[in-house]
C-alpha cells in the first residue's frame, strides 16, 4: 500500500471532527438563543397576567426584562465554565545567567 491512502484517510478524519465541533457549536447556540428567548416569553407572560390583574401595563416589559436577566445568568452559569480551562500557571524559564 502506497503511503497516499492514510494521508487521504487522517485527512478525512480531521475534516469530520473540524465538522462535528462546528455542529456542536451550532447546538450550543440554538440552545443559548431558545433559553434567551424562552426566559423572555416565560416571564413577559408571568408579567402580563399580574400586570392585567393589577391593571399595571408597565409589568409586561418589566417581566420581559427580567426573564432575559434571568436567561443570561444561566447561560454565564452554564456555559461559562466551558471557555475556563484550568491550567498551571506558566512558569518563566530563567537562565543560569540571571
Amino acid at each position: 500500500m502506497n503511503g497516499q491512502g492514510n494521508g487521504s484517510r487522517t485527512e478525512l478524519s480531521q475534516r469530520a471532527a473540524a465538522a462535528e465541533g462546528r455542529a456542536e457549536g451550532m447546538n450550543i447556540g440554538w440552545t443559548v438563543f431558545s433559553y434567551l428567548l424562552s426566559g423572555m416569553a416565560a416571564y413577559g407572560i408571568i408579567g402580563w397576567l399580574i400586570g392585567r390583574a393589577l391593571h399595571l401595563s408597565l409589568l409586561f416589559p418589566i417581566g420581559m426584562l427580567i426573564g432575559l436577566g434571568i436567561s443570561i445568568a444561566f447561560i454565564i452559569y452554564r456555559y461559562g465554565k466551558q471557555g475556563a480551562v484550568s491550567r498551571a500557571p506558566r512558569k518563566e524559564k530563567t537562565t543560569g545567567d540571571r
